[in-house]
């Protein structure tokens, strides 16, 4: 999340499809030179391969903007926005991972109480909306509703201070169907270093994570919770990369050789992922996309995020983490979460293969989080108990 903004919805599309195909059922015939056959091309695809995204801050509008009062909301269509039934419909959106977030800097505010309320009106939002929403509790669940034409729905908590340095809040924010964790947002936390934090961290710069800090991350990596390394300093990510046991998330991240900034993920940790495998979801966001202040962000702008995170580590290692609702401007041709389609179009005369365009979608980022549950259920089987450490263990 960076910011919020409001845009105008548009028009219902067909609704996503509950068959999937593998990627030699669906013909590519190489570059498309004409914009309506990739479009069209695109929509054929997403039909049967949803798109998968793994960051929307739609909740935070709910819960903070609308204090939570949804049940008189008519959700097919907003005229505020990126996100709305209608609009993810037109998008072929068929999984989203809703962001649980609130300002980090608000250090009055209960942070976990907002977390709750942000988790309340997602489960309630997929309680109003049955025949759109299913709430999914691990990867096999997710994919039964993406197979079902459902919107599969999952929850990831943006900003490590919502839990207080505490194992115990990891923990039961996990039992209420959390399945990421960023470990910072825009300011460190006592255990580990943000990008974009102007004061120094509690601990000296640079280290990325404390000791506690890596406690935490094993105890994600034993619960089988994505550790999200977006919006973390270049030094948290090779910290937790030195660290996981599991696979690891950008959730929603670019590239910091086409945008340099602290926020971007750095090619010296694109080049890691092989080390524990890991996928990078790209970002939306303008100032992350396009760094010079005098030029508008485009669709093409971020394509070329995409593709050069996918040359340095591999199409295997990309997907999309939009950042819709959380963000006040959005690249020209990728207004709301209506346009995924246009962006696989742009892919695809760039000359993408399908089964590349299926890993963007959402099969990379699948495997992903299978394989953090994988790596979970050895733990279990290995009997390790959850973790006690508290954080005045380590001062």
């Amino acid at each position: 999340m960076v910011h919020w903004s409001g845009l105008a919805a548009i028009a219902l599309a067909l609704p996503l499809t509950t068959m999937a195909l593998q990627p030699e059922q669906i013909p590519f015939s190489g570059r498309f030179h004409h914009k309506k056959d990739a479009l069209d091309h695109a929509n054929k695809l997403l039909r049967h391969h949803p798109v998968i995204d793994t960051h929307n801050d739609l909740p935070m509008h709910l819960a903070f903007v609308y204090n939570g009062k949804i049940n008189d909301m008519n959700f097919t269509k907003f005229d505020w926005g990126h996100t709305d039934i209608t609009r993810l419909r037109q998008g072929h959106v068929g999984g989203q991972i809703w962001s649980i977030y609130y300002d980090c800097e608000d250090t009055e505010a209960n942070q976990l109480l907002k977390a709750m309320e942000s988790i309340d009106v997602v489960k309630r939002m997929a309680d109003l909306y049955p025949e759109t929403f299913r709430i999914a509790s691990n990867s096999k669940e997710f994919e039964h509703a993406l197979r079902h034409g459902k919107v599969a729905s999952a929850m990831g908590i943006e900003g490590g201070q919502m839990i207080d340095s505490s194992m115990v809040a990891l923990r039961q924010f996990y039992d209420l169907g959390v399945r990421y964790m960023t470990l910072t947002h825009n300011c460190h936390t006592p255990w580990a270093e943000a990008c974009c934090d102007a004061n120094p961290p509690p601990f000296d710069k640079g280290l990325g994570l404390t000791d506690f800090g890596k406690e935490i991350v094993l105890e994600m990596n034993r619960l089988g919770m994505m550790v999200d390394i977006s919006h973390v300093a270049h030094s948290t990510m090779h910290a937790v990369l030195n660290t996981t046991r599991a696979p690891v998330l950008f959730s929603h991240s670019s590239s910091n050789a086409l945008c340099n900034i602290e926020r971007n993920v750095p090619d010296s940790v694109l080049e890691r992922l092989d080390e524990t495998d890991g996928v990078v979801q790209v970002n939306f966001y303008n100032p992350f996309v396009q760094c010079d202040p005098d030029k508008q962000a485009t669709l093409s702008d971020v394509a070329d995020h995409i593709e050069h995170i996918a040359s340095v580590a591999g199409y295997h290692r990309v997907g999309l983490g939009a950042d819709y609702n959380g963000i006040e401007t959005t690249p020209t041709g990728l207004e709301d979460v209506s346009k995924y389609p246009d962006l696989f179009a742009e892919l695809i005369r760039r000359g993408w293969s399908d089964e590349h365009l299926i890993g963007l979608a959402g099969r990379n980022l699948l495997r992903v989080w299978r394989e953090v549950e994988k790596v979970s259920e050895k733990i279990a089987k290995a009997k390790e108990l959850p973790s006690e450490a508290k954080i005045s263990d380590f001062k």
